[in-house]
């Protein structure tokens, strides 16, 4: 049996990360397993590749969560990455911090040593950001831009917030959320920079690491209640390897808690009812699941040309050339192009909303299939959504994926804050530099005016934007799954260090607070491997 000093299970943003910094000494041998394969198609390095990627099922695993009447009973996808790189390799790229009372709250709900003060050091330390100032990281792996694009609806679009009372933001990651101005993104030179890029790649020759692709843990080893190593499937083989010092799961908020429960780790009734030996009980494993609801508002427009038309026909040839000319233009955009983060309610003391705007407008938004006539739309998200879901196994299969139940949109103030967020995007669109553009509301549509109509249009057609968190939250409390220093409760040689970790919502896109959860791990593992040795 093979043995190494630590077992990361997900090659994905955390396993990158955890990856390199776990070999840069040259001390300890690390070993990568991943379900997936190397980041090869070329939609990968194209920005607006993306929308290929998402119902790909060589990188995206295509999760969905259960029907539930909160949300009309649909079926709503839930992607997530699948390979090296993770969902690092097929999401919009937009890169926020969220806001400094996010990482307070963590510490104010048992997870000391988080706070924005503990973890604003990291958002430096993995940040290349050469636009920022003091506040910012200038020489870390991980390379960001502004979105460089600019278009006459995008700016209309900013000077309608600026008549609407919004402050123009240059740098949302710096000292103040509020306002509207262009996203920041992962990307370098006009391309996609993931995870992969900053962190994986630099390391893949270090003598120390070794990477398995197409590998699928299938469970946990363990002798009495230390966890001892792992056993995945490759190739049809059953392979155990051995950990000397810990193993850690990098698996992400859907996958991480359906590893432990398949090991018997979580909630005694539930591991029973399938026939799973309970090893360990934790009541919160599977538990806290939150997610960002989104809805989508569009608009016809007139007047100006819109990505519906510049992506089709003798445009998207023109477009394609200018790409690999010059790595500008329509093919280095994302999911998101001007930004904007709002107090719905003035008594707030921060933004609670986020908007994405971009000119362009979809016929099938989960499947990003563009409209042929002019439009833009505005995506609309609560920021600290309260509702609170699950993702618990429904099998002792682990090629079959969890039960994935969001609850959206049961909290009474969710509700409010989606209606009042949906109500301000339609009044910043009714102002004066906007209306030469504007032709008409195509979705919700004029007919919609009360909060009744409001509610039961998000209920029909909100979606996740991608953001599972929770599901192995860190804490002190008995529903916490790992300790502040992210290791499993009751149990040795086992660590959590990916989104499940997160107790609370942050205050947007949360690729950028998982990669410091990553670079924080690293060094509270590496600080207890000094203390051993």
């Amino acid at each position: 049996m093979d043995s190494f000093d630590y077992v990361i299970v997900g090659g994905g943003t955390a396993g990158c990360i955890l990856a390199n910094r776990l070999t840069a000494s040259g001390r300890h041998r690390v070993l990568v397993l991943e379900a997936g394969g190397e980041p090869k198609s070329m939609w990968i390095n194209i920005p607006a590749g993306f929308s290929k990627l998402l119902t790909n099922k060589k990188y995206n695993w295509r999760f969905q969560t259960e029907a539930e009447e909160s949300t009309n009973s649909r079926v709503i996808s839930v992607p997530r990455g699948k390979g090296l790189g993770g969902s690092t390799l097929i999401n919009g790229m937009i890169y926020v911090r969220g806001q400094a009372g996010d990482y307070d709250a963590w510490r104010d709900g048992g997870a000391h040593g988080w706070s924005f003060k503990d973890v604003e050091p990291y958002f430096r330390k993995l940040e290349n950001y050469d636009k920022g100032g003091p506040a910012r990281g200038h020489d870390g792996p991980m390379k960001l831009d502004q979105v460089r694009e600019r278009f006459p609806i995008s700016d209309a679009f900013l000077k309608a917030a600026n008549e609407d009372g919004q402050p123009y933001n240059e740098d949302y990651n710096a000292e103040q959320q509020d306002g509207v101005g262009y996203y920041q993104v992962t990307q370098s030179g006009g391309q996609r920079w993931s995870a992969y890029d900053g962190y994986l790649q630099p390391a893949l020759q270090r003598e120390n690491l070794k990477v398995e692709i197409h590998a699928h843990v299938l469970r946990l080893e363990f002798r009495e209640k230390r966890c001892v190593g792992v056993t995945y499937r490759q190739d049809g083989r059953e392979i155990t390897v051995a950990a000397n010092i810990e193993v850690i799961l990098a698996a992400g908020a859907i996958q991480s808690p359906q590893l432990l429960e398949l090991s018997g780790i979580g909630q005694p009734s539930l591991l029973q009812s399938l026939g799973i030996p309970v090893h360990h009980v934790l009541q919160g494993v599977g538990e806290n699941y939150i997610d960002h609801f989104a809805t989508r508002m569009n608009w016809r427009v007139k007047g100006t040309v819109t990505l519906n038309e510049m992506s089709r026909n003798w445009r998207l040839g023109l477009a394609v050339s200018q790409y690999f000319a010059r790595r500008s233009g329509i093919l280095t955009l994302g999911t998101g192009l001007v930004h904007a983060f709002i107090k719905t309610r003035p008594e707030m003391v921060t933004p609670d909303a986020q908007y994405f705007f971009v000119h362009a407008s979809y016929a099938n938004a989960a499947e990003r299939v563009l409209d042929t006539a002019p439009g833009m739309t505005i995506g609309v998200t609560q920021l600290r959504p309260e509702s609170v879901g699950t993702i618990h196994i429904n099998s002792r299969d682990p090629a079959v994926g969890p039960s994935i139940r969001p609850n959206f949109l049961a909290s009474k103030v969710d509700q409010e804050c989606m209606i009042r967020s949906m109500q301000i995007a339609r009044r910043i669109v009714g102002r004066p530099a906007l209306k030469p553009y504007i032709v008409d509301e195509m979705s919700p549509g004029a007919g919609v005016q009360g909060d009744a109509d409001w509610l039961a249009f998000a209920r029909a057609n909100g979606q996740t934007i991608y953001h599972p968190i929770g599901t192995c939250k860190m804490g002190e409390d008995d529903a916490a799954v790992v300790d502040v220093r992210l290791k499993v409760r009751g149990l040795e040689g086992l660590r959590i260090v990916d989104a499940s970790v997160m107790p609370k919502m942050v205050s947007g896109n949360i690729q950028a607070a998982v990669m410091m959860v990553a670079e924080k791990g690293a060094d509270l593992i590496l600080e207890d491997a000094a203390h051993q040795a």
